[in-house]
């Protein structure tokens, strides 16, 4: 991968360009922002801390979006975040024109990137970026699921006192408080958490799982989360990168799979150097179909007010 173009260059974007510089995992970053200086200053100070950590990663600063050209993945964190009390669906109508415009931009001047999501909402906003792009889906897709199990597996962890490398944890849905975190598909080196955790304390880290991003606002009051979305954000990045096909939950276009058409949810891919390669359908059991029903139905609601869905 050359050229990744990160749009935003606040925390997330920021924290997100230092994670792939130290891992290489391109030739060349732009950071692009509508602040003049903000992005320019971000990746001098990023490219001063490559001799300590290592990298030849060149990174440049951009107020145009004009600077996405040449660009293999359009990473896309620009936008208003919430504020403490707000959901993440609050602020979809000030995001859309911000997304659709950067869209407007990746076809003009990046036809054949990829396009990873990160404003939210994340579900809604990845959709968007879909029609407007008119780009196949396995090029456009989002974050949320790979963020939404780590967090999961580090409550489990917390709950449990194993070491947190052994846990593998699974989230489906939304991103948001329909989302739908799947004990039955999260073990501790293969064995399921039930053998650990009693349902209070299952039903514990399912909540604290939910409201995940809304704990870290309440606590900083003028922050949401960055450092966790970055990393998440890394390891996709990492499995296009080096075409590992790793399985993880991302945020994807559904054509026919869980039972959803010309919707985008949290579902476990097929992720490799082809984007979204398979979207993998998991056997859900009753309760936890009606889950990602209901999840479902919040996201078409959210698209609904844009006439989109």
């Amino acid at each position: 991968m050359d050229k990744i173009a990160i749009v935003g260059a606040g925390r997330v974007g920021e924290s997100t360009a230092h994670n792939l510089a130290k891992a290489e995992l391109c030739r060349h970053i732009a950071l692009i922002d509508i602040k003049e200086g903000m992005p320019q200053g971000t990746a001098l100070d990023i490219q001063e801390s490559a001799p300590i950590f290592g990298f030849d990663v060149k990174l440049s600063g951009h107020n145009d979006l004009g600077s996405v050209a040449g660009s293999d993945l359009i990473i896309i964190t620009a936008g208003v975040p919430r504020k403490p009390g707000m959901s993440r669906s609050d602020v979809l109508d000030v995001n859309v024109p911000v997304v659709t415009a950067v869209v407007d931009e990746a076809v003009r001047s990046a036809p054949q990137a990829m396009i990873l999501m990160v404003t939210n909402p994340v579900d809604v906003l990845t959709y968007v970026a879909w029609k407007r792009s008119g780009w196949p889906r396995n090029r456009v897709f989002g974050l949320s699921g790979v963020l939404d199990s780590t967090r999961m597996a580090s409550f489990v962890a917390m709950e449990t006192g194993v070491s947190v490398t052994d846990i593998s944890a699974m989230v489906l849905g939304g991103h948001g408080d329909t989302m739908v975190p799947l004990p039955r598909y999260t073990c501790i080196n293969g064995i399921p958490i039930a053998r650990f955790l009693d349902a209070a304390a299952i039903g514990r880290v399912v909540e604290r799982t939910r409201q995940g991003g809304a704990e870290i606002l309440a606590l900083r009051k003028t922050s949401s989360a960055y450092d966790a979305p970055a990393a998440a954000v890394a390891t996709m990045v990492d499995a296009i990168r080096h075409g590992r096909r790793r399985i993880l939950p991302c945020v994807a276009i559904l054509e026919g799979e869980y039972g959803q058409q010309g919707i985008c949810m949290g579902v476990p891919v097929i992720l490799g150097s082809g984007g979204v390669e398979q979207v993998v359908e998991l056997d859900l059991d009753e309760d936890e179909s009606a889950q990602f029903r209901r999840s479902a139905e919040h996201v078409r609601n959210d698209l609904a007010r844009l006439k989109l869905g």
